[in-house]
């Protein structure tokens, strides 16, 4: 793949090139020059006014693929992933059988090659993710696990994340908190607030989150290794891990990009694409969230792609699935939250890859090419005509959005949106 793109305005913090306009030629798939004017007899691409940074990586994806790929299978969610700008995706054992063993991790490794998105599936914690007996964590590392988590079953048994958690330090390898007390959360659907007393719906306090955050940490400290926090929701969560890091604790956390921008309000229609879990909060907890991103509490944002067929979303409130389809549209929700160009870069391309131990892509000479282009100005549709995904559970389907992805490039290929 050879490609000449002009002009574009360079967002890396790790490049020699960061915030400079430059033109950038790729042959073969790897950046052989980097200046403010080159000439070559290749594709070219104007990216006046656009900017150019290392592809985007997903640390808390969902695709169908084991058993359930009605919802998603590996080529239509790498598809939407690369639409959404994204290289590179950390798959959740959410599948069935889950991805608690080497040939679970071998076969969505050996499914997934040759592809423009790398893919890295996470291993479970748990057997069959049922929160009893450790699973074959050292052998799926092996295999090329690089963190393990039992998805969106969070570990209830105490006993059991600690040994996890001695158990990875081993070998160096990172286990993923989704903090939920389903003794306290228990059967409920909503965030408790104001809003669920409206509804007269059942609420999940914010406690339930926050003692699992607390538990987690202790345990952390108690065993020295290292921890990371997916999709925390609450003001006091992003408090605990505040004050976690001020005592030198190794400990990292993420945010699903919808807890950004959307709040509990919007259930007041009872619309099923917006229930979630972590349920949407109020918004006193997205200002803490979006301040945890800025003074560096919360380190990365993830896109939490759920997909879902029609039958598990277009039914009653109380009785469809959590979750919404983000890929595409993750970009667009940080951009529409306030997030400078900087900072979604960060966020969603350099600290995902280092929270996992991964090289990040440096946009410079002799590196390969693994890029993403887009214009923070453009306005876009997402709607069934553009959604890469098989599934179409999304609020956001039909609405028009800022921030167009233009090009992704990786792995010697490239995806024009």
């Amino acid at each position: 793949m050879n490609l000449l793109i002009k002009s574009a305005t360079i967002s890396d913090p790790g490049s020699p090139f960061y915030q400079q306009v430059a033109d950038v030629l790729i042959e073969k798939g790897q950046i052989v020059k980097i200046a403010k004017k080159i000439s070559a007899d290749v594709e070219t691409f104007d990216a006046r006014g656009k900017y150019l940074s290392p592809g985007f990586f997903d640390l808390n994806c969902n695709i169908g693929e084991l058993g359930l790929e009605t919802k998603e299978d590996l080529k239509t969610g790498t598809l939407a992933a690369a639409s959404g700008g994204f290289t590179g995706v950390a798959l959740m054992p959410n599948t069935q059988p889950p991805v608690h063993s080497k040939a679970e991790i071998e076969y969505l490794m050996n499914r997934a090659k040759n592809n423009l998105v790398d893919v890295f599936p996470l291993g479970a914690i748990s057997h069959k993710r049922e929160g009893k007996d450790l699973a074959e964590m050292y052998d799926m590392y092996q295999s090329g696990a690089k963190a393990f988590t039992d998805g969106n079953r969070p570990v209830q048994d105490a006993g059991l994340m600690e040994r996890a958690l001695l158990y990875t330090k081993g070998f160096e390898a990172l286990v993923l908190s989704y903090p939920e007390d389903t003794a306290i959360a228990g059967k409920a659907k909503v965030h408790e607030g104001e809003v669920s007393t409206l509804l007269g719906m059942k609420g999940i306090p914010s406690l339930a989150e926050e003692l699992m955050v607390a538990r987690d940490l202790y345990l952390a400290e108690y065993t020295g290794s290292k921890i990371h926090f997916t999709t925390i929701s609450t003001e006091r969560s992003v408090s605990l891990i505040k004050e976690a890091k001020k005592k030198g604790l190794p400990v990292t956390c993420d945010v699903a990009v919808h807890h950004l921008l959307l709040t509990d309000e919007a259930l007041m229609g009872f619309d099923s694409q917006y229930k979630v879990k972590p349920p949407l909060r109020t918004k006193k907890d997205v200002k803490a969230l979006l301040a945890g991103l800025k003074d560096g509490t919360i380190d990365a944002i993830t896109s939490q792609h759920t997909p879902h067929e029609v039958e598990f979303k277009n039914v009653e409130f109380e009785v469809a699935e959590f979750g919404m389809i983000a890929l595409q549209t993750a970009f667009s929700i940080a951009l529409q939250a306030g997030l400078p160009v900087d900072m979604i870069v960060q966020k969603m391309s350099v600290n995902p890859r280092k929270i996992l131990g991964l090289d990040v892509p440096v946009i410079t000479e002799g590196n390969e090419a693994n890029l993403v282009i887009f214009d923070e100005n453009a306005d876009w549709t997402f709607d069934k005509a553009n959604n890469k995904s098989k599934s179409y559970n999304s609020p956001f389907m039909g609405q028009k959005l800022k921030g167009s992805i233009l090009l992704t490039i990786n792995n010697n290929k490239l995806f024009k949106s």
